[in-house]
C-alpha cells in the first residue's frame, strides 16, 4: 500500500494507511518527498522526546519554504535550543493556566452569542457557525485585533495553512502571497502602535516583554505573532470539527455525551487522540540513527506521524475505537517537551465551552448526506465545512 500524505484518497482518510505502516513499514520513505514517516507510538515518541537528535530548525522551510510569512526571525515551531527557549519562556507568560481560566466567561459569552444566532434554525454550519468564529474572536480579542478585522484574520490563517499543502494552484499562490503582505503590513503597524500606545492585549504583552534583559525584536514579536494567528484557530477550529465528525459516526457516543455532560473533557482528549487536528510534524535528523531496523542518517527529513502514533494498538488498546471513557493518557495529539502545544489549555477549554453550549441549546443534532471536505494541509486535518440538522 502507497502512503503518500498529498494523495486525495489519503486526506480523504489515513487511518487505514497509518495501520498498514505500522504493521509493515514502521520507517517509510515516503517517495517524491523524500520524508521518512514513522508511525508507531514508541518511534514518535521517541522522536519528541529528542528535539537535539531531531532538529525542528527546518520545519517551516520544509513546510513553507519561500511561503514563509516571517523569514527574518526564528519562528517557536521551527527552531532549537537556546533560541527556542528564549522565546518560549517570554511568550510562555501569556498562557499560564490563570490567565487560561480567567477568558472562560468571556469564552463562554462569545459561544453563546454564536450560538443564539442559530435558535429556530433547522440546519446550520458548524464550521462557518461556530468551530471557525469562536477561536478566531478570542485570539482575535487576545491580540488586540479590531472586530471588523477578523475576517482579514481569518483569511490569512487559511492562506498560511494552505501554503504548508504543497500542492496549491497558480491562483492560490497569488493569494497567499497577498495574504502574507497584508498580514505583514497590518501586524507591523499594530507592533509600532504598541509601542507607543501599549494596552490591555497579547501584543502589547509581547512588544514588552523581557525576561534577564531579553527583549523580543520586531520580527520575533511578528513571528510570534503569525503562529498564535494561526495556531490560536486552526487547532480549535479542527478538533471541534473531528469531534462532532466523530460523535456523528458513533451516535451511542453522542447519547453518553448528552445523558453526562461531565464527560465532555475526556471526549475531547479522546478525539485528540482518535482524529487529532494536527496528522504530522516536520523534524531533521542531526545524526545517524536507527529506528524499526532502518539507519536513518543525518540530515534526513522526519515526518513523525502523531495520528498514527495515537492509534498504534500497542499503546492503546481497541485503538481504532473512538471511546469518550477512554483513558487516553499518553497521546502525543499536542506534541510533547519544549515543543508541546502553546495553545493546547486554550484549545481544549473553548472546545469544552463549545459542545456544552450546542448541547444546551439543541435537543439533538444529525448529519446530512453532504460529503465532508477536509482543510487542504499535510499537517493539519479538519472539516472545511460541516452541515448540521437539528431537532
Amino acid at each position: 500500500m502507497e502512503y503518500n500524505p498529498m494523495l486525495p484518497e489519503v486526506k480523504e482518510n489515513p487511518y487505514p494507511y497509518y495501520t498498514y505502516l505500522r504493521e509493515h513499514a514502521p520507517a517509510y520513505q515516503i517517495e517524491g518527498l523524500g520524508f521518512w514517516a514513522l508511525s508507531r507510538y514508541d518511534d514518535v515518541d521517541f522522536a519528541l522526546k529528542n528535539p537535539s537528535l531531531f532538529s525542528s530548525a527546518t520545519f517551516l522551510a520544509n513546510m513553507l519554504g519561500d511561503l514563509n510569512p516571517v523569514p527574518e526571525a526564528p519562528s517557536l515551531v521551527s527552531c532549537d535550543p537556546p533560541d527556542h527557549t528564549r522565546l518560549r519562556k517570554l511568550v510562555n507568560k501569556a498562557f499560564t493556566p490563570r490567565i487560561i481560566r480567567s477568558l472562560e466567561p468571556r469564552i463562554r459569552e462569545v459561544a453563546q452569542g454564536l450560538i443564539d444566532q442559530l435558535a429556530g434554525k433547522s440546519e446550520f454550519d458548524l464550521v462557518h457557525d461556530l468551530s471557525s468564529p469562536l477561536p478566531v474572536i478570542v485570539i482575535a480579542e487576545m491580540l488586540g485585533v479590531k472586530s471588523e478585522d477578523r475576517a482579514d484574520f481569518k483569511r490569512w490563517s487559511d492562506d498560511i495553512i494552505l501554503a504548508t499543502n504543497r500542492m496549491f494552484t497558480v491562483g492560490d499562490e497569488k493569494r497567499i502571497r497577498e495574504s502574507i503582505a497584508e498580514f505583514r503590513t497590518y501586524f507591523q503597524a499594530v507592533i509600532a502602535a504598541r509601542r507607543t500606545d501599549p494596552r490591555e492585549d497579547l501584543t502589547t504583552a509581547l512588544v514588552q516583554a523581557e525576561e534577564e534583559e531579553q527583549k523580543l525584536n520586531e520580527w520575533e514579536v511578528l513571528s510570534l505573532l503569525t503562529l498564535l494567528l494561526v495556531a490560536g484557530n486552526e487547532t480549535t477550529t479542527n478538533l471541534i470539527g473531528n469531534m462532532m465528525l466523530a460523535l456523528l459516526d458513533h451516535p451511542e457516543q453522542m447519547e453518553k455525551l448528552r445523558a453526562d455532560p461531565s464527560l465532555i473533557p475526556n471526549a475531547i482528549e479522546e478525539t485528540l487522540r482518535f482524529d487529532g487536528p494536527v496528522q504530522g510534524l516536520v523534524r531533521q535528523l542531526t545524526q545517524d540513527v536507527e529506528i524499526a531496523e532502518t539507519t536513518l542518517p543525518a540530515n534526513t527529513l522526519v515526518f513523525p506521524l502523531v495520528a498514527s502514533a495515537n492509534r498504534d494498538e500497542r499503546k492503546f488498546s481497541e485503538s481504532e475505537r473512538f471511546n469518550i471513557t477512554r483513558d487516553t493518557e499518553g497521546h502525543l495529539a499536542f506534541g510533547y517537551g519544549i515543543h508541546y502545544c502553546l495553545g493546547a489549555q486554550l484549545a481544549r477549554l473553548e472546545a469544552k465551552i463549545a459542545f456544552e453550549e450546542l448541547f444546551g441549546q439543541f435537543p439533538a443534532l444529525a448529519g446530512t448526506d453532504e460529503p465532508v471536505t477536509r482543510m487542504e494541509s499535510l499537517i493539519v486535518r479538519g472539516p472545511k465545512s460541516l452541515p448540521l440538522v437539528a431537532y
